[in-house]
């Protein structure tokens, strides 16, 4: 999730805001009818405590092309019973500056004990959780986890969404062979219909052939 530079400071290089979503970018609710939708940025349950700046509305937005990779992954998953819930897509880059600020807080430890226990805040940036610019700003990214489609329910995967700890690692060994398997499982499809993912999070991937690759977009999701 919070991959790309590793910086003190926020990077003014994201494009002005826009008043609407740009044509390129579907909300993903609309656009697949199954999929499942925690925006959890919209409202206080995130690792911050609050609603995130930039997220007015409960919404995952995503580029059109890494929309349709999705629905491959989707129609893919559907065969086995399972399918995807999605915590967050696009992300306005006053967002990532919100994330800055709080990460800089060293008084404000309100959400430690459920999303970074054993990772003390000062080193959030020194570790790569937090930056100055995210590839979700250019649309394409998405965090991500799978469902059972009878229950709607969460597959367990070792840890929650957002947890900043090396257990969050795809590869780590420190959860069990069924939870590694459903990680190995997601990765595997979404690299299939061409996602990239992250070293340290097992929920983070990156369009491999992402149409914005330059822009940082910061449009508020309303």
């Amino acid at each position: 999730m919070f991959r790309i530079l590793r910086l003190a400071l926020p990077l003014c290089l994201a494009a002005p805001a826009l008043a609407q979503m740009p044509s390129g970018f579907v909300d993903m609710g609309k656009f697949l009818s199954d999929v499942r939708i925690e925006a959890r940025y919209a409202t206080a349950a995130n690792f911050v405590g609050v609603p995130i700046d930039g997220y007015q509305a409960e919404k995952v937005l995503l580029s059109r092309q890494a929309a349709d990779a999705l629905l491959g992954v989707q129609i893919e998953l559907r065969q086995v019973g399972l399918g995807l819930k999605l915590f967050d897509g696009y992300r306005p880059q006053r967002a990532v500056d919100h994330f800055l600020r709080w990460a800089q807080d060293s008084e404000d430890q309100l959400m430690k004990t459920v999303y970074y226990p054993r990772v003390d805040k000062s080193q959030l940036f020194a570790q790569g959780y937090i930056a100055g610019q995210s590839g979700h700003s250019r649309g394409s990214a998405v965090d991500l986890t799978l469902v059972s489609l009878d229950s709607g329910e969460e597959l367990d995967m070792g840890t929650r969404w957002d947890y900043f700890d090396p257990r969050s690692a795809p590869a780590s060994d420190e959860v069990t062979p069924q939870q590694q398997a459903r990680r190995e499982l997601l990765q595997i499809t979404m690299m299939k219909h061409g996602f990239e993912p992250l070293d340290t999070e097992w929920w983070h991937f990156n369009l491999r052939d992402e149409p914005y690759p330059d822009t940082y977009f910061d449009f508020v999701i309303e």
